[in-house]
């Protein structure tokens, strides 16, 4: 009965045309030939990495902004054509980028950026300060002008501490007749709070905003992805419309605006539509939560989970320092070494921005004020996702 059942979502698969003539323009890599309402910002970009193509070390740059506020895509595209036009100099440049949050340590980030420079980096053994000699030997010896790109850069720090871009911004007094500059790019407005006074004392950077798009602007580029990925017709300007709406409410993403139109487009074939529609969008939104909300928590180091469980465990609100004592004691049951109490904020903050928790500052009259925290996932939810973890299934969570 089930091979009868496979072999008719198959076949129907097969005979369907479906929706989507072009799936690639609906991925959250791809990035398209036009960014609009970048401009601004790509010129800018281009402006300050200009002076290499004249043999001269740009700035340091940060770029700041949500998730989904055009980042990564304006980087890409200005050393993209960055590429193209030192084919017209004699002199050697080279391009690497890194995502932080996906290598996961410094020794994975500083690898990683070294085999695309041309060093090879064995996948684990070495040292950190062997790694970076040998990048800056590198360097060194090839007379190369290099700009490494750490993308969330703002996890690196929040995760392994900063020695890393300390030893990067203090590296070009090593490095002659070549250079190295970094650009960073941080989902968090706050990223340079965490750092220490010497690291910004040499970072010497220049910064740029990215600020959230508006309804109309995602609307603008959800009708530019959707002639590019439907045939003419398939797609409702009222989907489009619900979708830029959706997706401006909530901190203006652009790529979950994309990636709600693509899962919609999912459901539409599924359910063999003529065209993508409203309800459409709103079964995309449902599945889409739910999906995000779990990857969210799987992905967690553990000692962000042991932070998530310690809230969970309080029916109630949490200072910041009743978290912290009762982490502790949970770091302690499962017999690993808990993180100083300045690493635990920082985790908070980040749970703060992926929307697990929220926080509030909650006034004790002559006590002065305090920061108040729940989870914004419910409990029984919580738990099922947090005892998938190996580490934490023996804890016998409530709820």
């Amino acid at each position: 009965m089930s091979i009868d059942i496979m072999d008719d979502v198959f076949d129907k698969a097969l005979s369907s045309p479906g929706l989507v003539q072009d799936p690639s323009v609906l991925r959250s890599d791809y990035i398209p030939d036009r960014l609009p309402f970048r401009e601004e910002q790509i010129r800018t970009v281009a402006e300050i990495l200009a002076p290499i193509l004249k043999n001269s070390k740009p700035s340091n740059l940060l770029l700041y902004g949500k998730t989904g506020t055009g980042k990564t895509a304006v980087t890409h595209r200005v050393l993209e054509r960055l590429q193209k036009a030192a084919t017209k100099t004699p002199k050697q440049m080279t391009f690497a980028y890194c995502n932080s949050r996906v290598a996961g340590t410094e020794y994975r980030v500083l690898s990683q950026l070294a085999n695309a420079i041309g060093v090879e980096i064995p996948f684990t053994g070495l040292a950190l300060s062997e790694v970076f000699a040998r990048i800056i030997k590198h360097i060194n010896q090839s007379q190369t002008n290099v700009i490494f790109t750490l993308d969330e850069i703002d996890f690196l720090v929040k995760h392994s501490g900063d020695d890393l871009l300390y030893e990067f911004t203090r590296s070009n007094s090593e490095i002659f007749p070549a250079s190295l500059s970094l650009v960073g790019i941080s989902n968090d407005l706050q990223f340079k709070d965490l750092l220490d006074p010497r690291v910004l004392s040499s970072l010497s950077e220049e910064e740029i905003v990215f600020t959230p798009y508006t309804a109309d602007q995602l609307r603008t580029i959800l009708n530019e992805r959707a002639l590019l990925a439907f045939p003419p017709g398939q797609v409702s300007q009222a989907a489009v419309n619900l979708c830029a709406a959706l997706a401006a409410s909530e901190h203006g993403d652009a790529r979950r605006a994309v990636d709600l139109l693509r899962v919609a487009a999912e459901i539409a074939e599924r359910k063999s539509a003529a065209s993508l529609e409203e309800e459409h969008i709103r079964l995309a939104l449902q599945h889409i939560e739910q999906d995000r909300i779990g990857e969210a928590v799987h992905s967690l180091p553990l000692h962000a989970k042991l932070l998530l469980t310690t809230i969970m465990l309080n029916q109630d609100s949490q200072s910041t320092g009743e978290i912290y004592e009762s982490y502790r004691k949970l770091t302690e049951t499962i017999r690993t070494e808990s993180l100083t109490q300045r690493r635990v904020s920082a985790l908070l903050a980040e749970l703060d921005m992926l929307g697990l928790i929220t926080t509030s500052i909650v006034s004790k009259g002559r006590y002065g004020r305090t920061k108040s925290i729940y989870t914004q996932v419910p409990k029984t939810r919580l738990r099922d996702l947090l005892t998938a973890d190996p580490i934490l299934k023996d804890l016998k969570l409530p709820y």
